[in-house]
């Protein structure tokens, strides 16, 4: 089952950027420069289609529409690059506002798990300097996505980089990296030729991950392949066995 792109831009994960201030149109052609640009992918606009009738009940129904092309961060923003926007603007997250976050609390042995709120709590202390709570640090996570991330916290990172939030359709149509009709943003195959594509979740979900792929949570961007477009992390994929 695959948690489908537009989810990444949840809060509490990682996020991206596409280039040029709020209010500023975006190019409709490739610029001379086309290619990479401060650390940031050139996504040619084009005709797609968005959505599934076939996964999630919210996720349909499917529909097509045209994407004028747009620049967007190669990966997610990370601990480091927050830490530079909160050190040059004094800027407080939500989450460090109100005392705490949501946390992934995964049940106990013999639990049969039903809804999500018995695997996400409420922790006190719990913000992007301290993912898991008061005791947790990030710093040994320096290329880590930071998480904790609210709306507002999101808009306030974007008005300082001089840059926009995606759009979910934008989003998606960097996600699939110029595939069309795949299960997934690289292909057809979960793990081709046993090789992990993303950060994934291998085992009994909520309550048991292998961490196979080498990660039971976060990952440092970049660790796995990009997808067509040069971008990485544009997937989160859950393997229920």
């Amino acid at each position: 089952m695959i948690a489908r792109t537009a989810l990444a831009l949840l809060p509490l994960v990682g996020f991206a950027f596409i280039g040029g201030s709020d209010g500023v149109a975006r190019p409709s052609a490739a610029p001379a420069c086309a290619g990479i640009q401060d650390d940031q992918v050139w996504v040619p606009g084009g005709l797609a289609r968005f959505g599934s009738d076939a996964a999630y009940p919210d996720e349909g129904p499917a529909y097509e529409a045209r994407i004028k092309g747009f620049w967007i961060d190669r990966h997610e923003v990370t601990n480091r690059q927050f830490a530079e926007f909160t050190s040059a603007t004094g800027h407080i997250t939500q989450a460090e506002r109100e005392g705490g976050s949501i946390v992934f609390d995964p049940p106990g042995p013999g639990e049969v798990p039903v809804e999500p709120s018995q695997w996400w709590s409420w922790v006190e202390g719990a913000d992007w300097r301290h993912p898991r709570g008061p005791d947790t640090s990030i710093a040994a996570l320096p290329d880590h996505p930071v998480v904790h991330i609210a709306a507002e916290d999101a808009i306030a990172y974007a008005q300082w980089a001089g840059k926009d939030l995606p759009t979910e359709a934008e989003w998606e149509f960097a996600a699939r990296g110029g595939l069309e009709g795949a299960e997934f943003v690289w292909g057809d195959e979960l793990v081709p030729g046993g090789r992990h594509m993303a950060n994934t979740w291998q085992g009994e979900f909520p309550y048991q991950n292998s961490g196979e792929d080498g990660f039971e949570a976060t990952s440092p961007v970049g660790t796995f392949p990009a997808n067509g477009y040069g971008l990485f992390d544009m997937a989160d994929v859950l393997n229920l066995r």
